[in-house]
């Protein structure tokens, strides 16, 4: 079984909305989950990130107002509602899960990495 297991994504119109999932099995479940993505000829950017203790939220500034993380304990998953969608949101989409956060938006403090989802938005 992959240590974290993202789901959810698809070809959209811009304006739409989509939501992915990321599923984490218990050995790769960290205090701090978030997601990332990368566009093609881009670098992998941090998008959104749960605190999975306290439920306190960081998002990029390319997002607020339009993407929403949170998360399910019960079912040890991770949400990203995704609206308003544009076309310069397609890229991968990747969960990453942490132990220790110390800089959220650091893709080094992340010990497990999903395959990743591919969003695409059309204009």
């Amino acid at each position: 079984q992959a240590p974290v297991v993202e789901s959810g994504g698809g070809l959209v119109q811009a304006g739409d909305s989509l939501r992915l999932s990321c599923v984490a099995s218990g050995r790769t479940f960290g205090n701090y989950m978030a997601w990332f993505r990368r566009a093609p000829g881009k670098d992998r950017e941090f998008v959104a990130g749960i605190s999975w203790s306290g439920g306190s939220t960081s998002y990029a500034d390319s997002v607020k107002g339009r993407f929403t993380v949170s998360k399910s304990s019960a079912k040890d998953t991770m949400f990203l509602q995704m609206d308003d969608l544009r076309p310069d949101d397609t890229a991968v989409y990747y969960c990453a899960s942490a132990a220790v956060i110390r800089t959220p938006a650091s893709p080094s403090d992340y010990l497990y990495w999903g395959q990743g989802t591919q969003v695409t938005v059309s204009s």
